[in-house]
């Protein structure tokens, strides 16, 4: 019988928890950025359909017609990036405090926790919230979103720039320790 095709690595563990050995708990997963990305799709995809039905399209039309900037309608496009901008702000603040993750994230069962694998507190969701918007400006924000995955894949700990700016983790809910799972929703 040939070698066993399993390669252990010296330190043991995949390459992202090796990665994390200095400062995540013993056994947690990072959530692979495919993971991520669905999640994000997901909650603009929950977003988009309620705006969408509340507002009957008409927010939407607003919100990509650039060209009305140069007309007396851009207020109506202005107002409507900000509140685009806002709504985002406070669907990210308010999951993140009420369930630890966004719907998308609990979806794919992605826990966003501390360095050291704890739950984040209330007070943590509203910065991180205001750095998740950056993913949601039309056109920029895909933009921002394909440099940030080259830089998680760059990044030996496989974090996001959102992440190491909020000194989080997106760890696969599953592998945390048991306290922390008790504590998410």
């Amino acid at each position: 019988m040939a070698d066993s095709p399993i390669t252990l690595v010296e330190g043991g563990g995949t390459l992202a928890q090796q990665a994390m050995a200095t400062t995540a708990p013993e056994g947690m997963l990072i959530a692979p950025i495919w993971k991520r990305v669905v999640a994000l799709a997901l909650d603009a995809f929950l977003i988009t359909v309620v705006i969408g039905m509340l507002t009957r399209g008409s927010f939407y039309f607003y919100l990509v017609a650039f060209d009305l900037l140069l007309t007396s309608q851009a207020p109506f496009v202005i107002l409507s990036l900000v509140m685009h901008i806002t709504i985002y702000w406070l669907y990210f603040k308010y999951t993140g405090k009420t369930y630890g993750r966004s719907l998308g994230q609990r979806a794919m069962r992605i826990a966003i926790v501390h360095d050291d694998g704890s739950l984040l507190g209330e007070a943590h969701w509203g910065r991180r919230a205001i750095h998740k918007t950056c993913y949601i400006i039309p056109i920029i924000g895909v933009l921002i979103g394909l440099y940030h995955i080259v830089k998680i894949l760059k990044n030996p700990s496989h974090r996001s720039p959102i992440d190491l700016a909020n000194h989080t983790v997106a760890a696969v809910d599953w592998s945390l320790p048991v306290i922390t799972r008790q504590g998410l929703r």
